[in-house]
């Protein structure tokens, strides 16, 4: 059972969905290995390939996105019976996709022990952007989401990351090709860090999936030492979701506030290393009458200063059950022309998806017993 997070000293490891024994890979229920997500050295170890047929079958995981063992060009008959038996490509299963008016898709997508996650592809002009999960619910309770609604049911292994992608690159060539790789879907990706940072590296790699590093962003809510230790070992860019000004309000917003309270926060992201031209995302979901005054925009003006930062406003999207609600558009523009009067790089995220909930916070479906509510500040309500 998941502990709480606001009773327990620390966040709680979460629960694997295919966990591996000691130094073995992933495998899944048949004790087949789970290909996605393994290094070039795991993949010959786990099964005891030469260099040559590796990188056979590293580009045709990759590159040619191979969904079958048999068709990995170069490898005779036998070795590649012998590997379908031992080895499985696809770590999930695509069980229905859902297309919104505005072209983007939702993704649900099914795990070797029957749980469901979600992915959001979202087209552009020129590439398409897909937003990927890291758990299967999650642990923060954040009050605005709907996926914490779900509580946390495990985390997602590295193949199950990769497999999203892959899946989905695969499946959907009539659209802009994915270009961006973003983990913003169900759960906290820095609540399961060990797997992100091992995913990052493979969507980067120039025989890998051959994403640039600034094409994969990973999101966190504020856990300060995985922030630590992904800044030290991951190549991607780091989006931190903000959403309020003070402890007082984030306190409740957030409850991860509590145990690294905002001070705590900017001072990690003051010394988090960062190449040259590069920023972090600060993510700030606008909610009518709680956090969208034009103080609170002058305090983040105040609260990012010495962070390489770009600030992005996202207009609550409203869910069943919330008690939040959209600002107007007068004062999400009026929010965030305060910034850029102030010299804050600042953009309004389009909203997507929303018609199929796969907008921002609408992933997912609540547990039967969801975590509970936070109790706001009485001035603090919010408003209908």
């Amino acid at each position: 059972m998941t502990r709480n997070l606001l009773a327990e000293p620390d966040v709680e490891p979460a629960p694997e969905t295919n966990t591996p024994a000691g130094d073995d890979p992933p495998r899944d229920r048949e004790g087949r290995v789970l290909l996605h997500g393994l290094s070039r050295a795991q993949l010959a170890s786990a099964l005891e390939l030469d260099a040559a047929d590796t990188e056979r079958v590293w580009r045709a995981l990759y590159r040619e996105l191979t969904p079958d063992l048999a068709r990995v060009p170069g490898l005779s008959p036998a070795r590649a019976r012998d590997l379908r038996a031992r080895a499985r490509v696809d770590a999930l299963t695509l069980a229905e996709v859902r297309e919104s008016p505005d072209g983007t898709r939702k993704l649900l997508l099914d795990t070797d022990a029957g749980a469901r996650v979600e992915a959001v592809l979202i087209p552009g002009a020129r590439r398409t952007t897909i937003c990927i999960s890291s758990q299967v619910g999650c642990a923060m309770n954040c009050q605005f989401c709907l996926t914490a609604k779900m509580g946390l049911r495990g985390n997602l292994a590295t193949a199950e990351l990769i497999a999203q992608v892959v899946i989905a690159r695969r499946r959907f060539r009539d659209m802009p090709p994915i270009g961006n790789v973003v983990f913003m879907g169900m759960g906290e990706p820095l609540h399961n860090v060990e797997r992100v940072i091992a995913a990052t590296r493979i969507l980067v790699d120039q025989r890998g999936l051959d994403l640039g590093a600034r094409r994969v962003t990973v999101s966190t809510s504020g856990l300060v030492p995985a922030i630590e230790r992904f800044g030290r070992e991951s190549p991607a860019q780091l989006a931190v979701s903000l959403n309020a000004t003070t402890d007082e309000v984030r306190d409740w917003l957030m409850p991860v506030n509590r145990r690294y309270p905002l001070a705590r926060l900017l001072a990690c992201l003051r010394a988090f290393p960062l190449r040259p031209r590069e920023r972090i995302t600060l993510e700030y979901v606008l909610l009518a009458g709680v956090n969208d005054s034009l103080a609170d925009a002058a305090r983040i003006h105040d609260m990012t200063q010495g962070i390489a930062c770009k600030v992005n406003l996202i207009p609550f999207n409203e869910h069943p059950g919330t008690e939040f609600r959209r600002p107007d558009e007068r004062v999400v523009l009026a929010f965030r022309d305060a910034l850029r009067e102030r010299g804050v790089s600042t953009s309004v995220r389009r909203t997507r998806g929303d018609e199929t909930m796969a907008a921002c916070g609408q992933l997912g479906r609540p547990g039967p017993r969801p975590p509970r509510r936070t109790v706001p500040p009485a001035r603090l309500k919010p408003r209908a």
